[in-house]
């Protein structure tokens, strides 16, 4: 006699805080690991949201350690309960097909993350020496984040001093020059740079740069300077697209 369904031990194992299974299991045939379809906004949702807005944005924004330690958490679960309802003798091959989707859902949430550290990191490497001498910006890195950035600043002045500054004058040596109406030694980010902000709920009225106001309702989508929704993003009143 066979033995229980893959999604009756599914709804019979632990429960898990970060995503529920659904009662549509079965009608929806795929399952509920990243419900698209619930009122309120899903860990992987957030995530989304997050790597969107780090994308887009031309300066770092705050890391989100928290939440990816959840999703890594529920993905190691997800993974070694896939595997075990594999290696059941008694699992149907529609229970088999079954697993191949979780197995396919876990890969795309792996896949963002992926890119999302990748985001970070590309911006981390190409602004390590404003990092490094901006406190202001540490708070929104991890301790890993920040350590890199200090390292990879050491290591890329040790190579330009090896490579090339040591050659010049004494007086031409310097990494931290501004000279006029040429760029600065240090890239810094270009918060002036426009981007395009998509209102979650209405907004607090906003300066733009040539000193008008202006106002966000919700479902607006507007293209303004990044520094005009610098503090909106932050407070999670607007996302970037």
């Amino acid at each position: 006699m066979a033995g229980p369904s893959f999604v009756d031990r599914a709804r019979g194992a632990p429960e898990d805080d970060d995503f529920a299974i659904a009662d549509d299991f079965r009608r929806a045939g795929r399952p509920a690991i990243l419900a698209q379809d619930l009122a309120e906004e899903t860990p992987f949702q957030q995530l989304i949201r997050h790597w969107m807005n780090e994308r887009h944005a031309p300066d770092i924004l705050p890391g989100q350690e928290m939440l990816l330690g959840r999703l890594l958490d529920h993905i190691r679960k997800q993974s070694r309960d896939v595997e075990l309802l594999r290696a059941d003798p008694d699992s149907s091959e529609e229970e088999h097909f079954r697993i191949m989707l979780v197995q396919t859902e876990v890969e795309r949430v792996k896949f963002v993350i992926r890119s999302y550290v990748r985001t970070r990191l590309h911006k981390i490497e190409k602004y390590a020496r404003y990092i490094s001498a901006t406190p202001e910006v540490h708070e929104k890195l991890s301790k890993a984040e920040l350590d890199h950035a200090r390292r990879y600043s050491r290591m890329v002045d040790y190579h330009f001093n090896q490579s090339v500054l040591q050659s010049l004058p004494e007086q031409q040596r310097e990494l931290d020059e501004k000279p006029a109406f040429m760029p600065p030694m240090t890239p810094e980010p270009d918060k002036y740079r426009p981007v395009f902000a998509h209102a979650l709920q209405d907004c607090p009225p906003m300066q733009l740069l040539d000193g008008t106001m202006s106002e966000m309702q919700k479902g607006q989508i507007s293209l303004v300077p990044y520094q005009v929704v610098e503090q909106l993003l932050l407070r999670g009143e607007v996302e970037l697209v």
